[in-house]
């Protein structure tokens, strides 16, 4: 899928397309930058689910993406690809290109367009993340549970008989919050069940989800560190679900001087990605390839 550029080509001024593909544990997010290192002017992005498909996916985004870039008269330029993402390094090597740890892309990417951020809180869909990035980045995860991640709540909104679109929906009109644990959905089913028993109103519950959720995610990977300044909201729960980030902001009152949402929130980690691509340099040693075409 993926050949050798023509060297004439290759040699042109201007720089190679570049495209970052972050693959996650439920979905896959591509990037395609062309001269700018702005995430509003990309040629093509996309995030889908993979549905555990990693490879038919990552598949159908290049083919998609070569489309694209033939439907402007650009499909044989060459173009620079790099992946991220907890499921991407065996496929970086299979496809023989350069592979980025997530945190040094979604910092790169936090770099270019909010040099002021000091912490990211990130959720996917089976981790969750909060990264200080001052005075030098660190970044802790919730790497052995699901719970207080994507789906988490896809779970507990199954008890409610809805999506998480419709958790988000139900949260808008709550009155209650009710103690509730999200370290696991075990746990949480537990505390929730006798609440949807005794008659417990849905908003209410769903409210309290995702209170649990933000709850879990600042006091289980924090842990005693301050969370404060400039925060940025990542991920796709996060991008997706309003009610999610106003139990963060309840859960951090007080504490945080500016919450930010990016635009294209959920793909800045495949956005940090493609930047990388750009910049040789600023890879580990060996990760370097040659551009070549989308074909």
């Amino acid at each position: 899928m993926v050949e050798a550029a023509d060297t004439a080509v290759a040699s042109r001024d201007t720089k190679p397309l570049r495209v970052g593909l972050d693959i996650g544990s439920t979905t896959v997010k591509a990037v395609v930058l062309d001269q700018t290192d702005a995430l509003d002017g990309v040629l093509f992005s996309d995030y889908r689910r993979h549905h555990a498909n990693v490879r038919a996916t990552v598949a159908g985004l290049l083919e998609d993406i070569h489309g694209e870039l033939e439907s402007r008269g650009r499909g044989d330029e060459p173009i620079r690809l790099a992946i991220t993402g907890s499921g991407g390094l065996a496929l970086a090597d299979n496809l023989h290109v350069p592979f980025v740890q997530e945190v040094i892309a979604e910092t790169r990417a936090i770099d270019q367009e909010y040099p002021q951020a000091d912490v990211i809180i990130e959720l996917g869909g089976e981790d969750a993340k909060i990264t200080y990035l001052k005075p030098t980045p660190e970044q802790r995860m919730n790497g052995s549970c699901a719970g207080g991640t994507g789906a988490f709540i896809d779970q507990m909104a199954t008890l409610l008989d809805t999506d998480a679109a419709g958790l988000n929906e139900m949260a808008k009109h709550y009155e209650t919050l009710y103690p509730i644990a999200s370290r696991c959905g075990v746990f949480a089913k537990t505390d929730l069940q006798p609440l949807i028993n005794d008659g417990a109103a849905k908003p209410d519950l769903a409210a309290s989800i995702f209170t649990a959720v933000a709850t879990q995610t600042i006091a289980g990977l924090a842990s005693g560190r301050p969370i404060h300044g400039t925060v940025i909201f990542l991920g796709g729960p996060l991008f997706f679900m309003s009610e999610l980030r106003a139990a963060f902001h309840r859960a951090l009152e007080g504490k945080v001087d500016e919450f930010i949402v990016p635009t294209d929130a959920h793909l800045y980690v495949a956005f940090g990605s493609a930047l990388l691509a750009g910049e040789p340099d600023q890879l580990e040693e060996g990760q370097h390839f040659e551009a070549r075409t989308c074909a």
